[in-house]
């Protein structure tokens, strides 16, 4: 089936002024010949007529374009027709398509697919593309433009560029004992190492920013039964999302919304208040209502203002590093509320502009990455926690004068696994760069 030619609508379904079908595949440029009669020079949009070469039917007046493989998306031949947008049009030419023999209607993903085993784009950069794709939010975005263009890859590289050579100069040592090599090498080889280990560390201290920018930061409201939960939640969903009543006890299950705020995508819970009660629904909420809280990335806990130092006081078990203190309804008081809390009122507004500003402070100080490594996948972080781990046993080893050949295995088991991160691992780079750098074998 990878033979196959393969086409697909790239634009959504629907009403628009402008839809775009892409063909990818040794026969691309029959289509088009089948389609418009000819293939238009390469690169140029082309006006063309449509037609269906069965019976002659004219499908669409298009504008066509022919990008000859392997500088394309894919890395093979690749055609765009840029059609009228309704149904009928793009059905009637994906129609034609199928009829032909060895072309397909594509898979999903799989034009990335092909660009990925054609080394157009890398596992990193074709996840950037999806997340792209995606994406919702400004940072999410920025972060998948990063990607998608390579900016992780060139971290990647970079590390795993630094491992390959000091597997070769260890390679050297091992294979070639007779070569006139630098006496100090091994130790220029530890410091370097070290100084790939503590970079490694640093991308994976970053406490999972970029996951949680990719997937969004969960933020769980919490306080004690008509303290204001739901009418915050309804506040920043900028509609009515939660039942928001003078009856105690309105909220017993989570209810979730996902949110952009300030740019940064937000899953928010509203839980049930937080209260001894003797009703076994209603303590079920209570107990879901702690769960998410603990597993929440950022918490909003709030107090009404109007039960005084009382009411903050019963919520003050539940302010940690990850907390935001919120007294609500200081409409109906007259007295500043004592910090570390933020008044506000949904009702009238008052506080509400701080606490924007606040949350997202908090946010951005759990999202926004310091530096260039941005592992926005689990599989990223686990495999630069086994490459670390992997870097650090050869950095021992070769100061505790372990044989050569363990210090190497080290490192190749290290390359490997960035190697796996962006879908390529190439042995033979040792040998080219043992050969490179010392000019051995003359």
């Amino acid at each position: 089936m990878d033979q196959d030619t393969i086409f697909a609508p790239a634009t959504a379904p629907g009403r628009a002024a402008l839809a775009i079908v892409r063909i990818s595949g040794a026969a691309a440029f029959d289509a088009l010949r089948d389609l418009a009669g000819d293939v238009p020079p390469p690169r140029r949009l082309s006006r063309r007529i449509l037609q269906d070469s069965g019976n002659g039917e004219m499908l669409d007046e298009a504008m066509v374009v022919a990008f000859p493989g392997p500088r394309t998306a894919t890395g093979e031949d690749v055609v765009e027709l840029h059609l009228h947008g309704g149904r009928a049009v793009v059905s009637a030419i994906c129609d034609r398509l199928s009829a032909r023999a060895g072309t397909r209607l594509a898979e999903p993903g799989e034009f990335t697919r092909r660009a990925f085993l054609n080394d157009r784009l890398d596992l990193t950069r074709a996840e950037g593309v999806l997340d792209l794709v995606d994406a919702e939010t400004e940072a999410q975005r920025r972060q998948a433009v990063r990607q998608a263009t390579g900016g992780l890859t060139a971290a990647l590289d970079d590390w795993r560029d630094r491992l390959v050579g000091a597997m070769a100069r260890l390679e050297a040592f091992i294979d070639f004992p007779d070569e006139d090599l630098p006496g100090d090498l091994q130790s220029q080889i530890r410091e370097d190492l070290s100084a790939v280990i503590r970079e490694m560390r640093t991308a994976l201290a970053d406490g999972h920013r970029a996951e949680r920018v990719r997937e969004g930061l969960r933020i769980a409201i919490v306080g004690v039964p008509n303290a204001g939960k739901s009418s915050l939640l309804n506040w920043l969903a900028k509609r009515d999302v939660a039942i928001v009543n003078a009856a105690a006890g309105t909220t017993r299950d989570v209810l979730e919304v996902h949110l952009d705020i300030n740019g940064y995508a937000a899953t928010v819970a509203d839980t049930a208040g937080l209260r001894e009660t003797p009703d076994e629904v209603e303590a079920e909420g209570v107990r879901r209502a702690l769960a998410r809280a603990e597993a929440a990335d950022l918490t909003l806990v709030l107090a009404d203002a109007s039960a005084g130092a009382a009411g903050r006081a019963a919520m003050r078990r539940h302010l940690g590093e990850n907390a935001l203190a919120l007294a609500t309804k200081v409409d109906l008081i007259d007295a500043p509320v004592p910090a570390p809390w933020i008044g506000l009122s949904t009702l009238s507004g008052a506080g509400t502009d701080v606490f924007l500003a606040a949350l997202g402070a908090a946010m951005a100080e759990r999202m926004d990455r310091v530096g260039a490594v941005a592992l926005t996948r689990a599989r990223h972080r686990a495999a630069v926690v086994t490459a670390e781990a992997a870097v650090a046993r050869c950095v021992s080893g070769l100061e505790g004068g372990e044989p050569l050949e363990i210090s190497a295995e080290d490192l190749r088991v290290a390359a490997g696994s960035l190697g796996r991160i962006l879908g390529r691992v190439d042995v033979e780079q040792i040998l080219d760069r043992i050969f490179g750098e010392f000019c051995l074998g003359k």
